[in-house]
């Protein structure tokens, strides 16, 4: 084996990775790593709290996605505490979701890949940034800034928070929504949708200018998971549904019940485990999530418009879509339905009402909570004492549902655009574009695999070892 080449860290992700680019003797790519180094231990310290406290707590395991976490948490506590939330309730959990999706799409999309795009991958990285599209575009700019804090607005109008926020509850939520915040939320909506569409002719305007890089940039087959209501896009609550390359369908099944369906392994270079459809066995269960899954798993959108999107991406292949790249034509169209959900929630006449809390708790002892975060499907899963103190906590987060198609992503790439006679930093990039395009939260995606080591060593003031203690 020959050279190594190292990219650490990542950037423009949340979070942080590195990659490792191991070359053979002839100075040809022969394997690529993604390493995920970060460990959260949020399952373990979890435990032992009182399980109503895990709406509050889960969102600090990220500050990009903090709706996502507090809502799948709240729903396991609904199952925990043996209640419905009334349908008010529902209706608004759903709004905050729908902002969630609007400001996470907006930020990935515009900031974090669009550089990519409308510069291009060798492109100077001092300009490669949402800096540089200020300069280059000010007006697309200060429209993608717009659109991401309308997202956080409509979350603060419900939670009273952008981020970290104490609002939904075991049985629904803890206020209700004002009139004087809906009619806010109403005012802006038709503009966003109109800066949506302006992100979605950037992005196919590319895709089509591109297909060369396309049909070579990490272009391969897998399953598909995501989430459906009688088959169509759905995002807070509805049964999974699994697709295989050809696009016929594997099975469907209730999120409580992944269990059955879903199985992690470990290996030795990242802290990421590896989900895969537990009845085919690792490597043939490997599947992906997120917008491209989601879009592609379903049959239809509940919005006009975004469902004439959905129309066209469906005609890009027969069968599943598949190249990587179209993670970003995807995500706009999920953002674009996020902002009409928006007004039909907003149009609702129940969304204004009090009716907002079952306090008819019951204890059950276990509870499972499942979502579709922006960046893929989400299980939290509590069980807790006859008190509702919590004994154990697993966490399947969004990211680690791709860490898969993100590894298989980044030694693709390399494979196709890394040369290891003449190393450029565009080449570099677009290994790095690569984990780009899943838009992976890291920083939340890890947990432990059996028994973590901890080793503390003492050392005196001059910095000699005096003592070691380490438990396994």
């Amino acid at each position: 084996m020959g050279q190594k080449i190292t990219i650490d860290p990542v950037t423009r992700v949340e979070g942080h990775a590195r990659v490792t680019i191991h070359l053979d003797d002839n100075n040809k790519v022969a394997e690529t790593y993604l390493h995920i180094d970060q460990f959260r231990g949020f399952e373990k310290f979890s435990e032992g709290r009182l399980y109503f406290e895990m709406p509050s707590i889960t969102p600090r395991i990220c500050g990009i996605c903090p709706v996502s976490h507090h809502l799948a948490a709240a729903k396991a506590c609904d199952a925990v505490a043996g209640v419905e939330p009334p349908r008010p309730a529902t209706l608004l959990r759903k709004l905050l979701h729908m902002g969630q999706i609007v400001q996470s799409h907006a930020l990935h999309f515009f900031h974090l890949a669009s550089p990519d795009l409308l510069f291009g991958f060798d492109a100077d990285p001092m300009i490669r940034n949402v800096t540089g599209l200020l300069e280059v575009n000010p007006d697309l700019a200060l429209k993608a800034i717009r659109l991401r804090k309308y997202g956080q607005e409509v979350i603060r109008h419900l939670s009273g928070r952008k981020i970290h926020m104490n609002w939904a509850v075991p049985g629904g939520v803890s206020a209700p929504l004002s009139e004087a915040s809906r009619d806010a939320i109403l005012a802006e909506n038709e503009e966003m949708i109109g800066i949506a569409q302006l992100g979605l002719g950037v992005a196919k305007e590319w895709l089509s200018a591109n297909q060369d890089v396309v049909s070579r940039f990490a272009n391969f087959p897998s399953m598909y998971m995501g989430m459906t209501n009688d088959g169509a896009l759905e995002l807070y609550d509805g049964n999974m549904r699994l697709i295989d390359a050809q696009g016929n369908l594997v099975t469907e099944f209730d999120p409580a019940d992944y269990l059955d369906y879903v199985e992690e392994r470990s290996a030795d270079w990242t802290y990421l485990k590896y989900p895969y459809y537990k009845p085919m066995g690792w490597p043939n269960g490997v599947y992906r999530v997120a917008p491209l899954a989601r879009l592609n798993i379903a049959d239809r959108i509940t919005t006009p418009l975004a469902n004439e999107e959905l129309k066209s991406f469906k005609a890009l292949a027969e069968g599943p879509v598949q190249a990587t790249l179209y993670y970003h034509y995807a995500r706009l169209i999920e953002a674009l339905y996020g902002l009409e959900e928006i007004r039909v929630l907003c149009e609702d006449e129940d969304i204004l009402s009090e009716d907002i809390l079952n306090t008819r708790i019951q204890i059950t002892g276990h509870g499972v909570g499942t979502i579709e975060a922006p960046r893929g499907t989400l299980w939290h899963d509590y069980h807790t004492d006859e008190n509702g103190v919590i004994t154990r906590v697993n966490l399947i987060v969004a990211t680690g549902n791709n860490n898969w198609a993100m590894s298989n992503a980044v030694d693709s790439v390399a494979k196709e655009f890394v040369d290891g006679n003449g190393v450029t930093e565009g080449m570099l990039n677009r290994v790095e574009a690569a984990i780009r395009a899943y838009d992976p939260c890291l920083s939340c995606s890890t947990h432990a695999v059996g028994q973590m080591p901890m080793i503390i060593d003492i050392v005196d003031a001059a910095g000699e070892p005096v003592e070691r203690f380490v438990r396994d």
